[in-house]
């Protein structure tokens, strides 16, 4: 394992950490980011030089109070183009949905066009127009609006149950979400500090490549799934590996892998392209599956100490390229067999790795000169120039008229929000 400074920038501290050499190898697998590190908007900077914006006891702002102004500052020193449109959704929203009237719709059955009584006239109160009327063309094509900057599914002009709730929370809510995603926003790199650099947003399952702090191309990924979380951290990405070997995490050698030796016998290594090596040493040897007590590891008699990996081929779980940033979380990007899985709305199933949709064009990107794979298995193919990696996660996407709210599969939204706006700090009013 590599060892390198890890910061930990957050609410209350900055912490510095040296990551111990593991016990076992764990393959390639993610592991859990420790409890310590609040993943609502706390930002891991692997990297020192990363952190563009990390202070000693940093607390989040509160952007409801303050406004940026990009013409203050020169334009090297402002913040990420990301955080700049978000800012400007903010003030867009806080214009518009969020100086609506504040008018409680009672719950009830579905309203749409047509219907008439006391519900839809609180319902007409709250989108800003004359009580009388009943729920005609003017309430469908609002509310339509509304659920689709809200992200409250197929934006159908009726008031459901969803919608309903979703109108009857504060506006101060939605504006302490932008707010939310602002802060994360404000941990990336300001201007001028890369030439280029990449951003994968887990939120919206997507990847950007910057060069001078412009999207210049941009792809979906995979990410964790709400249980195997996809960090929110910086990190270099120094190397690729074409041709890679999938290494079996020990723990998965003994619950997997033993149990399908139980099941389909030895065969199992040859039908789905595995070997085993003696160990996880440089001169480990070939072992003959049939020559491991495989009931011994299943039932955590025997260690799983052997190297249990998957050879390179299209059935390799890495696909035909790994993308390697040294970090203590087992994070890399890599290329995957199945590329079915991006025409998936939902694509948050990974187990903390990222999933690029269309590995040879990013590596053209990182490679700017091109890259010359072989073969060869685990082709170690050094970058030019180490590529800066910012994992975030976003739940408002930017648009020209304000903003559109995205889920929070990881419901990191609710869990920063104690952590911007507990009791010390003062909430501004939106009007």
């Amino acid at each position: 394992m590599h060892k390198q400074l890890t910061l930990i920038i957050g609410a209350a501290c900055l912490l510095t950490a040296t990551p111990a050499e593991a016990a076992v190898p764990r393959g390639d697998e993610p592991i859990a980011v420790p409890r310590a590190i609040k993943q609502g908007i706390d930002f891991v900077y692997v990297d020192p030089q990363m952190s563009t914006v990390a202070r000693k006891k940093q607390r989040p702002q509160n952007w409801l109070a303050r406004l940026f102004n990009p013409a203050a500052t020169p334009r090297r020193n402002q913040p990420n183009p990301m955080f700049l449109d978000l800012a400007r959704g903010l003030q867009q929203y806080q214009a518009s949905w969020g100086r609506l009237p504040q008018v409680k719709v009672p719950a009830g059955s579905a309203l749409k066009r047509g219907a008439t009584g006391t519900r839809v006239s609180a319902l007409r109160r709250r989108l800003g127009l004359p009580a009388a009327g009943g729920y005609d063309a003017r309430v469908a094509q609002l509310v339509s609006a509304y659920q689709q900057v809200h992200g409250l599914g197929n934006p159908d002009g009726v008031a459901g149950r969803a919608t309903v709730a979703s109108l009857n929370r504060s506006p101060n809510y939605y504006a302490r979400r932008i707010a939310i995603n602002m802060e994360r926003a404000w941990r990336l790199p300001t201007t001028g500090t890369f030439d280029r650099y990449v951003v994968v947003d887990s939120g919206a399952a997507q990847t950007y490549l910057f060069q001078k702090d412009r999207v210049v191309d941009g792809m979906k990924v995979i990410v964790g799934a709400p249980e195997s979380k996809t960090p929110m951290m910086a990190v270099l990405m120094r190397n690729a590996k074409a041709n890679p070997y999938w290494h079996v995490p020990p723990d998965l050698v003994r619950s997997l892998t033993a149990k399908k030796v139980k099941e389909q016998g030895p065969s199992y290594f040859q039908n789905f392209h595995y070997e085993v090596l003696s160990d996880w040493g440089p001169n480990a040897r070939p072992v003959n599956p049939r020559t491991v007590n495989w009931k011994a590891v299943a039932s955590g008699r025997k260690a799983p100490d052997m190297l249990v990996r998957q050879k390179p081929g299209p059935w390799n779980s890495m696909g035909a390229m790994k993308f390697e940033m040294p970090n203590d979380f087992g994070i890399f990007l890599h290329d995957t067999p199945l590329k079915d899985k991006f025409n998936l709305t939902e694509r948050w199933i990974s187990n903390g790795c990222v999933r690029l949709q269309d590995y040879r064009r990013f590596a053209s990107w990182v490679f700017p000169g091109g890259v010359q794979a072989s073969n060869v298995p685990e082709q170690r193919i050094d970058l030019p120039r180490p590529v800066p990696i910012y994992m975030t996660y976003l739940t408002v996407a930017p648009t020209p008229n304000g903003v559109v709210f995205r889920a929070d599969p990881y419901g990191f939204d609710a869990q920063a929000m104690p952590q911007m706006f507990g009791p010390q700090m003062r909430v501004a009013s939106i009007g």
